[in-house]
């Protein structure tokens, strides 16, 4: 069994920061973490290859620096990581990106499964697992909350739907995209750490791949941020003060007549 895991390198959730100029993520100087719902991808994928065997090979789209999850993923127990990172995927949308990571992966070779996880905290879009199934045309198995038996032949999966579960069932190949509740994610091994800084790690950039220029980056993304801004929250209120038994009086009288105009009482 052979799986392949495409993780995101996302921006802490509290240092998340926007260009409004470009509509783009501001990554650099921000401190980043593995997507956490890639986690549980990664998790599902090592219990799989725990009961089944093969191999597990995780796969990022990313700066020099996405080398760091994927050395994460590797402390974790997974195999072999590959790196697609290049100038000109900057600013790619998820139609760029689920096309990019769809030649890495042909690029990888052979494969039975891809795991992905639901979204990514930065986008919340949903769109890559789907689309790279899209571009490699293969099966997709989306929000997957557990995996009830597989063996070489297929996977049969249980899927939150809108009024409660789907049991579906696959060949290979096939991706599936993972909800939090598939899994319980294990913490990297002194034994991984120690793989994951020896390791290197291939990065394949825009000629590797053999890709289009004009299909990848801001140039190649068909989806547009139009408009950014910050809400802003106003709120009108009345205060009543109370100090003594004539003040209390009035500010009860005041509440009670505020509360039968808003047909509250």
């Amino acid at each position: 069994m052979r799986i392949i895991v495409p993780i995101k390198q996302v921006p802490e959730t509290k240092s998340v920061r926007m260009d409004e100029s470009t509509g783009t993520v501001i990554r650099e100087g921000v401190e980043s973490i593995i997507n956490p719902l890639d986690l549980y991808a990664i998790e599902l994928a090592l219990q799989i290859k725990e009961k089944l065997g093969g191999e597990v090979v995780a796969l990022t789209m990313g700066p020099p620096k996405a080398l760091e999850a994927l050395k994460e993923a590797v402390a974790m127990g997974v195999d072999e990581a590959r790196l697609v990172s290049d100038r000109v995927f900057g600013g790619s949308d998820t139609w760029a990106t689920s096309d990019a990571l769809s030649e890495a992966i042909r690029k990888i070779g052979n494969f039975d499964l891809i795991i992905c996880g639901e979204r990514a905290t930065d986008g919340d879009t949903g769109q890559v697992g789907p689309g790279i199934a899209a571009f490699l045309d293969i099966p997709v198995l989306s929000y997957v909350n557990k995996l009830a038996e597989i063996n070489d032949d297929e996977c049969v999966v249980h899927r939150l739907i809108e009024r409660g579960e789907d049991v579906s069932s696959c060949g290979y190949p096939l991706l599936l995209t993972v909800v939090k509740e598939v899994s319980d994610p294990r913490l990297p091994t002194l034994r991984g750490k120690k793989k994951a800084k020896n390791l290197d790690i291939p990065v394949w950039g825009e000629k590797d791949l053999g890709l289009d220029a004009s299909l990848l980056g801001l140039k190649g993304s068909p989806t547009r941020v139009a408009k950014i801004f910050r809400p802003k929250v106003t709120r009108e209120c009345e205060m009543t003060v109370a100090n003594d038994h004539t003040s209390i009086e009035a500010a009860c009288a005041n509440v009670a007549e505020f509360l039968t105009r808003r047909n509250l009482i």
